[in-house]
């Protein structure tokens, strides 16, 4: 998320948690072996504080790191910083458990985010991960609420930071979808979505400007209510930070008026990611993310067209505000090497570059490729379930710059 929180925020968060990281590739140890068959001691964040703060409190072993808890939960404060937010603070709680004891029952969790900033913007968010017994099923959930005066910027790859235009609404969201395992790598399910934007309303001095947003048409409340049909393949070795593998999502969401949609629309996500190690004996990872948003069949609501920033976990576009580029269709790449700083694992930098091309309005061609790019550091937090806590800086065209905080890896 376009976040950046203090260290202090995370040293609570991780400090709270640091026994609900067990790895998900448990091939992940605190020692790895060098191009000359060196052994090299891995070293986190944890280590260093232990060493500074607090030497008569051991770590864990990773074999205690490992150890199933039945239900943790913690409740901690954050003060954030994003672009379209400004300075922003509230509290985060999460709570991990397992719905079986059996080993091979995944964990799952239940986060909530409720911050508000100081351009008056309300952010309340509650995500569901829930493995039920065997894996046999994934339940994921997204359900948001925004109070959000904030900017948009037009339709089009051709508009510019002059062109923002500034809007005041209010939306909740839902999404639930369930997938099931259909063979070791694949997943196959259903999902229902909801949308629904009120109170909407520009909040120019001008309010005689022709704006995209006139122009395409709003009234004062949008709905969007649909079905979705999902396929994902997962071959990654760490869902989290991956060192190898694939990912591949595929997502047709159906929006009707039959269950509630101002009109009908249909929309396609095609999400995928692909980890390569180069040079393939080292620790560094050739990172491609390739992110296609497509909407047809009809007027998507403006506000839940495609658009950067507006994936999932507002990854998309870095060195870009959210919502800097939106159209009926967004075709997004991105590319990310990943290299080591110290050999002991504690510090990695990456560089990045992405390529974005939306559908230009009214004309209906795709506009040109507009690029971003910028580097970053990453810092070890713990070595058993390979977490990093990850600060960038990303720049792109027109003035537009920005930090950029996450916890693991961006995609």
């Amino acid at each position: 998320m376009r976040y950046f929180h203090p260290i202090l925020f995370l040293f609570l968060f991780f400090s709270a948690n640091q026994h609900l990281c067990f790895a998900q590739n448990d091939s992940i140890g605190e020692a790895k072996v060098d191009s000359t068959n060196n052994l090299i001691k891995q070293v986190d964040a944890k280590d260093i504080i232990k060493a500074v703060f607090a030497k008569e409190n051991a770590l864990p072993t990773p074999a205690q790191s490992k150890v199933k808890s039945k239900s943790t939960f913690a409740i901690l404060p954050s003060f954030n910083y994003s672009i379209v937010t400004g300075f922003m603070g509230g509290a985060n709680t999460v709570n991990i458990f397992r719905v079986s004891p059996k080993a091979e029952t995944k964990p799952s969790s239940i986060r909530t985010f409720t911050n508000y900033s100081q351009y008056k913007q309300l952010i309340s968010i509650l995500n569901t991960n829930i493995w039920t017994k065997g894996n046999k099923l994934n339940l994921l959930g997204d359900i948001r609420f925004y109070k959000f005066p904030s900017t948009t910027f037009g339709l089009g790859g051709n508009t510019t930071l002059d062109d923002a235009n500034m809007v005041d609404y209010k939306h909740f969201r839902i999404y639930q979808v369930a997938l099931k395992k259909i063979s070791p790598k694949f997943d196959i399910g259903i999902g229902y979505h909801l949308d629904f934007h009120w109170k909407i309303k520009e909040t120019n001095e001008n309010e005689g400007l022709r704006t995209d947003l006139k122009t395409y048409g709003f009234g004062p409340k949008s709905t969007s209510s649909g079905l979705s049909f999902n396929l994902q393949h997962d071959s990654r070795d760490n869902s989290t930070n991956s060192t190898n593998g694939n990912y591949a999502n595929f997502q047709y969401r159906y929006n009707s008026t039959l269950l509630g949609s101002n009109q009908n629309w249909q929309s396609v996500i095609l999400d995928f990611r692909k980890y390569i190690r180069f040079p393939q004996n080292s620790e560094n990872i050739l990172a491609l993310w390739s992110y296609d948003w497509i909407s047809f069949g009809g007027d998507a609501p403006y506000f839940d067209l495609p658009s950067i920033g507006w994936d999932a976990y507002y990854n998309t576009g870095r060195g870009y505000p959210i919502g800097r580029f939106r159209g009926k269709t967004l075709l997004y790449f991105e590319t990310e090497y990943r290299f080591s700083i110290t050999k002991n694992g504690l510090l990695r930098g990456v560089v990045f570059g992405n390529t974005q091309s939306v559908q230009n309005y009214p004309d209906g061609g795709m506009s040109k490729i507009i690029p971003g790019g910028g580097g970053g550091i990453r810092v070890k937090w713990n070595k058993i379930s390979n977490t990093t806590i990850a600060f960038d800086y990303g720049i792109g065209i027109g003035g537009s710059k920005g930090f950029v905080f996450n916890i693991n890896e961006v995609f």
